[in-house]
């Protein structure tokens, strides 16, 4: 298992201590280059997906929804139909 999670606290956690945290774990794409330059990394939970360029892992990551992303997906894969 990774040791590069990111804890993230639940929204269902109460405000009184109960917290419960979940991790994700980023992926490298596949689509990021083999050279170790170009690399995009994800990682998904189960209503958000976070991108980061790994070459950098200190600045904030990239939060879109699970809509968002999908769409996205299927606009880059329609370009590379065409």
């Amino acid at each position: 298992m990774s040791t590069d999670l990111k804890w993230f606290k639940s929204s269902y956690s109460g405000t009184q201590g109960e917290c419960v945290e979940v991790a994700v774990d980023w992926v490298k794409s596949s689509y990021s280059g083999s050279q170790g330059g170009d690399c995009v990394e994800v990682a998904i939970a189960p209503s958000t997906i976070h991108i980061r360029d790994s070459k950098d892992i200190t600045r904030p990551a990239v939060s879109v929804s699970a809509g968002t992303w999908a769409a996205f997906i299927e606009q880059v894969a329609s370009a590379h139909e065409h």
